[in-house]
């Protein structure tokens, strides 16, 4: 009999976390660990934890994501998006372990016009992305059994997210004012870590082999603007959640301004990850619904 591995998970409590706990299961012994349980901004106490936890797997979900915050606060950004994913590169390395770790659609700076691929050129606009790229350069520089998945987008029917921020919205607001030339692809947290599991499944099996380490690029297919992605919520909302649907105004980013620069254009392309796992997100129309039908009564 085959013994399960063991997986430790961080960011435990955010809306990947909780996915990731859901999609794994039943893949082995799931040691989860939140921000009640865990400071990754203490290196020292980040690497005891690792070593004693002993995974054979480590999804790092945990990330400092307040895009906007990071502007007057990248020191604790940094912290959390570099030094932490240095650390269980380095553990991980260490222990022969595999080692997940989730980037972001914003190491790009938005000025192509069809869909990125992992070998483009990085150029981040705001403290998020570049800090979130010196966490990839760190890995990627330590070398060992790590992926780095880029996604973009990300929303589920936990956290803080677009989706529930709409909603929240649309039964206060009669109209609603959104950014519409950004372009991207929302990603559900549902699709995110089922993604995850599937191309786990296949390196801890040796069905692909772990020279298979590298960047990835992670979404639900198909692109939107934030307009059309709050258009799409409220539609199916009105539907399934029987929610009051309001205007949705689209708006330029010039009429919206934000302390951290966004990308005009973040569209991730998916096929490295299809062509090395045949693994395919949904498209994001659906991704939406299957998070819009969790939340229904």
């Amino acid at each position: 009999m085959t013994t399960k591995p063991r997986i430790l998970i961080l960011g435990s409590t955010g809306q990947l976390g909780r996915e990731l706990q859901r999609s794994f299961a039943d893949a082995g012994e799931v040691v989860a660990l939140g921000r009640a349980t865990i400071d990754l901004s203490r290196t020292d106490q980040l690497r005891a934890i690792v070593r004693e936890a002993a995974p054979r797997l480590i999804l790092n979900a945990a990330a400092y994501t307040a895009v906007d915050r990071a502007e007057s606060e990248p020191d604790l950004a940094r912290a959390i998006n570099a030094h932490a994913p240095t650390v269980l590169a380095e553990e991980a390395l260490r222990a022969n372990a595999l080692f997940f770790h989730y980037s972001t659609d914003y190491v790009f700076d938005g000025t192509k016009s069809s869909p990125w691929v992992e070998s483009d050129a990085t150029n981040p606009l705001n403290v998020y992305g570049q800090t979130k790229l010196e966490g990839e350069q760190a890995i990627q520089q330590i070398g060992g059994r790590s992926l780095i998945f880029r996604t973009s987008w990300v929303y589920g029917p936990h956290g803080k997210n677009f989706l529930l921020t709409m909603l929240r919205l649309g039964s206060e607001r009669k109209e609603l004012r959104i950014v519409d030339d950004q372009i991207g692809a929302p990603t559900s947290s549902l699709q995110l870590a089922d993604a995850t599991r599937r191309v786990a499944d296949q390196l801890l099996s040796g069905r692909v082999p772990v020279e298979s380490a590298g960047i990835y690029h992670m979404t639900c297919s198909g692109s939107t603007s934030w307009c059309g992605f709050a258009r799409a919520i409220f539609e199916q909302a009105e539907r399934l959640l029987h929610a009051p649907a309001p205007e949705v105004v689209p708006i330029p980013s010039s009429e919206f301004p934000t302390p951290a620069r966004r990308p005009a254009y973040s569209v991730l392309s998916g096929e490295k990850l299809v062509q090395t796992f045949g693994v395919r997100l949904a498209p994001w129309q659906a991704a939406l619904e299957e998070v819009m039908a969790r939340l229904a009564p």
